[in-house]
């Protein structure tokens, strides 16, 4: 059972260096106590523009299969490391990270301002990234549900 109240922020462009690192895509997704339904913003630039479009409301009616998605993405952030110190390194290999909050768990990678360079002294295991993959075409699926 997914927990009551969570926010999730998925964002495609995390790495950097000397310039902070250029967003391609920027989602979010809330759920509140009694609210009738997922709240999602979906921010993405194009190809060739310098920034992310204004973020486009949508709301996904909560059903079986989206507490199922919901669920299993807070298991598996449950479950896998993310970078030390934050923000030092990309351990999952896709340019992405995922911050998640809820009453039961804080969860986030790539740090706040993205991942700039230097070496994580923890690593991700092969299975990791196969989970981080998953939870990013989890949050990318629920998305695409929305209206």
């Amino acid at each position: 059972m997914p927990p009551a109240e969570f926010f999730v922020r998925l964002q495609h462009g995390i790495t950097g260096g000397f310039a902070p690192p250029t967003p391609s895509a920027l989602y979010t997704l809330a759920q509140s106590s009694g609210a009738p339904s997922l709240a999602i913003t979906a921010a993405v630039r194009e190809d060739g523009t310098p920034s992310l479009a204004d973020a486009a409301p949508k709301a996904l009616t909560p059903d079986s299969t989206t507490a199922a998605l919901v669920d299993e993405l807070h298991g598996i952030l449950k479950t896998i490391p993310t970078e030390s110190p934050p923000g030092s390194e990309d351990i999952y290999g896709l340019d992405t990270s995922i911050a998640w909050g809820s009453d039961d768990l804080e969860w986030y990678n790539g740090g706040p301002a993205g991942c700039g360079g230097g070496s994580s002294m923890v690593k991700a295991s092969e299975e990791d990234k196969r989970k981080f993959k998953r939870a990013v075409e989890i949050v990318n699926e629920l998305v695409g549900k929305a209206q």
